[in-house]
């Protein structure tokens, strides 16, 4: 792609979640199909409008598979591998895409409701007893996303530190430079492949074990393809659970009123946590599709070789598919956000999220039943160009 026009509006226009960017509204309104200045130095086309979304999510003709090709186009820093980009699609062709269907379905045998809630309060515990204000980010959000992904994919819980580490910097933007983040994810990549090689075969520790032990039979992936994809595994799942968690929290502790609501109606958490899921405001970059023929995205016409990115914090807030977009509603009803996706393009990881999120909210609601924020809202610091947008600590008393 040739360097973007200078008088293209940059994209990504902030990376904090306390409020939907303004400039992605004023787009909406205005051109819900802009052409952006991207973080790579190229350009692309930026939906904010609900129906153009769904749109490009529905048609074949917008691919992702092909961005993983080394002479694509990127948002941001370069694809490593094709299958970073596309892990499902070579589960799929290798014989085990049900096996992780089967793991973040909505049984989740791995991740018993009991359990999850445990572990949800054994994080507060340590926080109170260390005393407010209290870091809800870290023994919270961080530590029911690290706690859950940990268990499912059956890797130690005391590696969880160096493992956080190395994924938040992945999914740094701007800072880092190409080097850096393909030698940190070489360091995932190795030690996810060290430790698949060190399992007793037929005795797997969770899913990870148990992709290695199927793919000895069949070798549909190699040993550098399958640990990459098991990195993308963790690092997806746990960013961006532990993103959800914490800007929903916030979301939440600006609203004493809805606690106190779903506390007297615990049955209500679930269509909470869908509002919750709708409002927050969580993507740092944007969903990336290729335009393989030339096609229209509303009344503008895209040709074959553009990259689009789809900005779903703004479809959520579109007031075309949801009246009063910005007010927060817990009983909102229909609520058909596309927070994970849309028809065939759908998050496998979003019964998790959804799931684990129920049971993480009922136990911090019922155990903090004082909870506040300890700052006021401008105050509460975010992590700079997180791709999971992600409180970098969420100050609380009770």
């Amino acid at each position: 792609m040739t360097a973007p026009h200078e008088d293209l509006p940059h994209y990504p226009f902030s990376t904090q979640g306390d409020c939907l960017a303004p400039e992605l509204g004023e787009l909406q309104r205005r051109c819900p199909v802009a052409r952006v200045g991207t973080n790579s130095g190229g350009e692309a086309w930026l939906v904010t409008g609900y129906e153009l979304a769904q749109h490009v999510l529905r048609e074949r003709k917008f691919a992702r598979s092909v961005l993983g090709d080394p002479d694509g186009p990127t948002q941001d820093a370069p694809i490593l591998a094709p299958e970073l980009l596309d892990a499902m699609n070579h589960l799929q062709q290798a014989g085990l895409r049900d096996e992780v269907l089967k793991a973040l379905g909505r049984n989740q045998p791995e991740l018993p409701a009991d359990w999850v809630a445990e572990v949800t309060r054994e994080g507060l515990d340590a926080m109170v007893r260390q005393g407010g204000p209290g870091d809800l980010q870290h023994h919270f959000a961080e530590w029911v996303a690290a706690q859950c992904m940990c268990r499912l994919l059956g890797l130690p819980f005391e590696d969880h530190e160096w493992l956080a580490v190395r994924a938040d910097l992945d999914l740094t933007m701007v800072t880092p430079t190409d080097e850096e983040l393909a030698r940190n994810w070489e360091e995932i990549r190795v030690y996810m492949q060290a430790y698949m090689a060190a399992r007793e075969p037929g005795r797997p520790r969770g899913l990870v074990d148990r992709l290695a032990d199927l793919n000895d039979s069949g070798k549909g992936l190699t040993d550098k393809q399958l640990s990459n994809i098991v990195s993308v595994l963790f690092v997806s799942g746990y960013e961006d659970f532990a993103s959800f968690l914490g800007v929903a929290a916030l979301n939440l502790l600006q609203r004493p009123d809805v606690m106190d609501a779903v506390r007297a109606r615990p049955e209500t958490l679930p269509q909470c946590v869908e509002e919750l899921l709708r409002h927050s405001v969580v993507l740092g970059n944007a969903i990336p599709r290729f335009v393989t023929e030339d096609a229209k995205i509303g009344t503008t016409a895209v040709r074959q070789g553009d990259l689009i990115l789809l900005q779903l914090d703004a479809t959520n807030y579109d007031p075309a598919a949801f009246p009063d977009p910005e007010d927060f509603d817990p009983t909102r009803s229909p609520n058909p956000h596309l927070r994970f996706g849309y028809g065939r393009h759908h998050c496998p990881g979003a019964h998790l999220v959804r799931r684990q999120s129920e049971t993480a909210f009922r136990v911090l609601l019922d155990r903090l039943p004082g909870l506040r924020l300890a700052v006021p809202l401008e105050e509460v610091p975010w992590h700079p160009n997180r791709m999971a947008i992600m409180p970098a600590g969420l100050p609380v008393t009770w």
